[in-house]
């Protein structure tokens, strides 16, 4: 119990002394961009000191926030965002304030700047900043006055520990990306390190932003230093020989091997190198003991847990039974996975029972894989079968791996891959059933689509961002997936949207290379324009997708062509149409009117969704910065331009959208055309 009470104290003691260290280091800092000044007292220069005024109310909870003010050519764009483990509101709403201020001083009418001090930064501009990580602003380097003792062996473990943290931050959650940990560095020494982005940045432009400044490591005087801090406008790191950083999930990570100096690039601005406040020599003297004999200690305590856990272990491995049928397992993942595959495969005896033997009256409908069917297996429950046609060029160890990955894919917003048959040429898939049928069959109807209030709707594009998202950035393959429409959003018992055919193309031989093809699949009305015309899609081309799909569900139309008097005009057009006049709450369903609570909730989606529709590529947001600006009423946009496939036309901007009743008497539900997948590994 001695023992016991002894290890804890010196725990205590050591996070007590390293905090201190911690909270020490302020480390302020400005780089001021190169895109020009403006003058005192104009326009952009008030709207700036109003906008970093308000930065320190803005925050949420997890310490960012993105705001915007006044109009183009004097609109600024502010980010302000806190290290991720300054998890204390009133220390990050000082802190922001601070940075402002600082910011501003340093850099006196510079249209673009960035600044701050470690534990947070500001990010000012004339040009949009959400989710765009260049910067005209040169990074910071900030450098420990001592030099490693062994730097060749120093630097290798510094670059292992940051291009691990590296994936880490980058794969975060879309409100925080920020990861921290530490590595065995030479000499018995640990360094330490943390690496944040911005979170308005794609797991992608996370990525991309670290590796530029990662890069630009081996040029800096403060590579081989005991300690560093590299700062661009969206992303930054640190290390140092102790632990700064308050974190507690700290992980030593495996990176990807060193590569050669030679591969690395020359950077193209040049690094502007600045210094922290000169301390005198007794007083580094004394930190450097307090740091010592604190890692001594916390390595210390490391090496006695691990016995202890070693022990334990030890001791329950002895009261283990034998079995033998576990360690064949355990000695072959392919017995594993080849269990795993052999406990989805359903007999096609049981198939054919579960669906009355595919009779007409169990059919939920036709897909362009072929047609889907309601059953109902031995245990009672039901699931749909999805019949594929006999076009697939796989053979059957292929088609069952296949498989295999999209049972893995998990999400609350996709239907679930329950298991599948194989016998002879029927290739069949088994689904989760989803009883309240596909979107399109309720949004779509004149009558139905009264059920769908708007809480419903805002609960379903909000689902189905988060989906996109997992498939584009969260799940183990980057998954794009080319057909998001209505009839492929299906709808559960409590109305939560689950993305359908995901993962077909893996299933099917499909005549395409990454990032192209020469075989046009999907639904028109839907397809992003650059890929409808040149066969070239990206995530992007399901963002676009996503963007037509939210209009259809605030407007509760069909994205094809209407008559209004003499005029034709799609719903792009008209929801664009209304936008430019002011009056965008014309295209609002006449459904959901009347409730003044949902109307800023109502013009953001509308806002959103025309964004989603731009035809540049590049103007569209990811689906990362969707699901943050649905997830946060704080967070300003940027204006939308027209979008792609729009078509003038004389229709009034006061006119409203209304319900053809013609078109309404013919309603027929939509057929589900043949959705294509894109996977590959990460």
């Amino acid at each position: 119990m001695d023992l016991q009470k002894c290890v804890v104290f010196l725990y205590l003691s050591t996070f007590i002394i390293l905090s201190a260290v911690a909270q020490s280091d302020d480390h302020p800092y400005a780089s001021c961009g190169l895109t020009g000044n403006y003058t005192e007292n104009s326009i952009y220069g008030t709207n700036l000191n109003s906008l970093l005024s308000s930065l320190p109310s803005k925050l949420n909870k997890y310490g960012f926030c993105y705001v915007s003010m006044g109009k183009t050519p004097n609109r600024v764009n502010a980010v302000g965002v806190c290290r991720g483990d300054v998890v204390e509101a009133d220390i990050c709403r000082s802190c922001i304030e601070d940075a402002a201020r600082l910011t501003l001083q340093n850099c006196p009418n510079q249209i673009e700047a960035f600044g701050g001090y470690d534990k947070c930064k500001i990010r000012y501009s004339d040009a949009p900043t959400l989710g765009n990580w260049y910067s005209s602003s040169p990074p910071v380097f900030l450098r420990n006055r001592y030099n490693a003792s062994n730097q060749d062996e120093f630097k290798k473990d510094v670059w292992k520990l940051l291009e691990g943290l590296r994936d880490r931050a980058a794969n975060g959650s879309p409100l925080l990306k920020f990861a921290a940990g530490n590595i065995s560095g030479p000499d018995s020494e640990t360094i330490y390190a943390a690496v944040q982005c911005s979170p308005e940045l794609a797991a992608q432009g996370c990525s991309d932003c670290l590796v530029s400044i990662i890069e630009k490591l081996p040029q800096c005087p403060c590579y081989g230093r005991r300690g560093s801090i590299v700062l661009s406008a969206t992303c930054n790191f640190r290390f140092e020989t102790y632990k700064f950083f308050n974190y507690t999930l700290v992980e030593t990570p495996s990176p990807p091997p060193l590569p050669p100096p030679a591969a690395i690039k020359a950077p193209s601005p040049k690094p502007v190198i600045a210094s922290p406040p000169q301390k005198s020599e007794k007083n580094d003297n004394t930190s450097r003991t307090i740091i010592i004999i604190a890692a001594v200690v916390v390595v210390a305590i490391v090496i006695l847990l691990s016995l202890c856990v070693c022990i334990v272990l030890k001791k329950r491995q002895k009261r283990m039974p034998e079995n033998k049928e576990m360690d064949v397992v355990d000695k072959s993942s392919t017995v594993d996975e080849i269990s795993i595959v052999e406990s989805l495969q359903y007999s096609f005896v049981t198939i054919r029972t579960a669906t009355n033997n595919f009779s007409e009256s169990n059919k939920l409908g036709q897909g362009g894989f072929g047609p889907v069917y309601k059953g109902e297996l031995p245990n009672g429950q039901e699931v749909a079968v999805k019949r594929l046609s006999g076009n697939s060029k796989q053979g059957d160890q292929e088609f069952k791996n296949e498989v295999l990955l999209v049972v893995k894919l998990q999400h609350r917003n996709l239907v679930r891959l329950l298991g599948f048959c194989l016998e002879g040429r029927e290739r069949l898939l088994v689904y989760e059933f989803v009883p309240n049928a596909s979107l399109d069959h309720l949004l779509f109807d004149p009558i139905k689509r009264e059920i769908l209030d708007w809480e419903t709707r805002y609960k379903i594009i909000g689902g189905i961002s988060k989906g996109l998202l997992y498939l584009h950035e969260d799940s183990r393959f980057r998954i794009i997936h080319r057909d998001l429409k209505a009839s492929n959003v299906l709808l559960d018992a409590e109305m939560n949207p689950k993305i359908s055919d995901f993962g077909m193309a893996r299933l099917f031989e499909v005549d395409e290379s990454q990032g192209s093809t020469s075989r046009i699949v999907g639904t028109y009305g839907y397809m992003a324009p650059e890929y409808a015309m040149h066969g070239q899609f990206s995530v992007k081309s399901d963002v676009f997708s996503f963007g037509v799909l939210v209009l259809e569900i605030l407007s509760g139309q069909k994205n094809n062509c209407f008559k209004n008097g003499e005029s034709v005009q799609d719903l792009l057009s008209y929801a664009w149409t209304q936008w430019r006049g002011g009056t965008a709450l014309n295209l609002v369903d006449p459904f959901l009117r009347g409730n003044s609570g949902s109307v800023p909730e109502i013009m953001r989606c509308i806002h959103m969704g025309l964004l989603c529709v731009q035809e540049n590529v590049a103007d569209r947001p990811t689906m990362s910065t969707v699901v943050l600006v649905l997830s946060s009423s704080s967070l300003s946009l940027p204006l939308p331009s027209a979008p792609a496939f729009f078509m003038h036309s004389t229709i009034s901007p006061e006119a409203p959208l209304l319900l053809n009743e013609a078109a309404a008497a013919a309603y027929s539900s939509s057929q589900n055309e043949a959705s294509i997948t894109e996977l590959h590994p990460r």
